[in-house]
């Protein structure tokens, strides 16, 4: 049975980048701490061989050509 977990005297800024976080990811505040504390207590262990069959997976979807380091970087803002 899931166990119940009360937190206090959160950061106020804290607070509002989970906050924040679970609106952009559609989750109550709760789920979304959950999933933050899932994310480090439980990572997901994957082999090189695994590592490497997803990164090529995910070069076959990109666009061919070359990326400009003013597109990467917005790309990766677009993303925060």
């Amino acid at each position: 049975m899931p166990a119940t977990l009360t937190l206090k005297n959160i950061p106020d800024a804290l607070y509002e980048r989970l906050k924040a976080s679970a609106a952009k990811h559609r989750r109550s505040v709760s789920n979304e701490a959950i999933t933050c504390l899932e994310s480090v207590l439980l990572p997901m262990k994957l082999s090189p061989a695994e590592r490497i069959a997803r990164a090529r997976g995910l070069r076959a979807v990109l666009p061919k050509g070359e990326f400009l380091a003013e597109d990467i970087d917005a790309m990766k803002r677009d993303l925060s």
